[in-house]
């Protein structure tokens, strides 16, 4: 399937075919390379990562919007905290897929610092400026401008977890004060987006397992500034079936605002009541 190029002067690159395949399995999500020579886009709606970072105005405008969806969703008004984190998780979920697909599917890995990324929220678009990529020796890409070669699997994970920290580290700087939590709980939420960013699509994919094994290699829990491991465990459902989840290394606060429904990952959520969400209803 070939997607309709959504902005003007989008080019093919070694992660064009990772990203067209993340628009067709979650169609809620699309991400464009630009080209050398073409501007990131700006207004209507889109933001730079850089704005974000930089935690001034930009942000501001941001996070409006997720005040607003809480009034709107829920008829209350959230704690500033609250709607930071919330507006941090809709941001690096899908900042995360930008690395971690093109390495789940093709062992490539680029590098997006936050000046080569811009995001429109409504629309569910990224636009990424890919200067450089690792891969492996035996990638047919290995040939192509601005690829880096590593040795073996262990360095390409090293790679996948310093680009997500060069991205996403200037972001959580950003939102941290913001935020109320310290680098430790900023770096809990950065790995959580990773590990359930990839999960989700990798259930949509029909490959769960393989990214719940690669996951577990990539997070062993020794990977600073990341906390914690992946998190997978399994729990017996009613009929004897197995039901993966994970444990958060943080919390949303979704509780805050709902607090009969947390999510099924949740450290507050006990096994019981994972169990009672995760079997299908008939």
């Amino acid at each position: 399937m070939t997607l309709p190029a959504l902005l003007p002067g989008t080019t093919a690159s070694a992660v064009t075919d990772a990203y067209t395949r993340l628009a067709e399995v979650f169609p809620g999500l699309r991400a464009e390379v630009l080209g050398d020579g073409d501007p990131a886009p700006s207004g209507a709606g889109w933001v730079g990562a850089d704005e974000l970072a930089a935690g001034g105005r930009a942000l501001d405008t941001f996070l409006a919007w997720d005040n607003a969806q809480v009034l709107r969703d829920y008829g209350q008004q959230a704690r500033p905290d609250v709607v930071a984190s919330f507006g941090l998780h809709r941001y690096a979920w899908p900042a995360c897929l930008l690395v971690t697909v093109p390495w789940f599917l093709h062992r490539r890995v680029p590098q997006i610092p936050v000046e080569d990324v811009a995001f429109q929220r409504t629309l569910g678009h990224l636009a990424v400026r890919v200067r450089g990529f690792a891969c492996l020796p035996d990638d047919p890409a290995a040939a192509l401008p601005g690829a880096r070669v590593v040795a073996d699997e262990a360095a390409l994970r090293a790679e996948v977890l310093a680009a997500v920290a060069e991205h996403i580290g200037p972001v959580l700087d950003g939102f941290g004060p913001r935020m109320r939590r310290g680098k430790r709980a900023l770096w809990g939420m950065a790995t959580d987006e990773v590990v359930e960013g990839l999960w989700y699509i990798a259930h949509l994919l029909g490959e769960e397992q393989r990214a719940m094994t690669e996951l577990e290699a990539l997070l062993p829990g020794t990977t600073k500034p990341y906390v914690g491991t992946a998190g997978f465990r399994e729990l017996t459902g009613p009929n004897g079936e197995s039901l993966p989840t994970r444990d958060r290394a943080s919390c949303c606060l979704f509780y805050t605002v709902r607090p009969e429904d947390t999510c099924v990952t949740c450290p507050r959520t006990c096994d019981t009541e994972r169990v009672r969400k995760l079997t299908p209803t008939v």
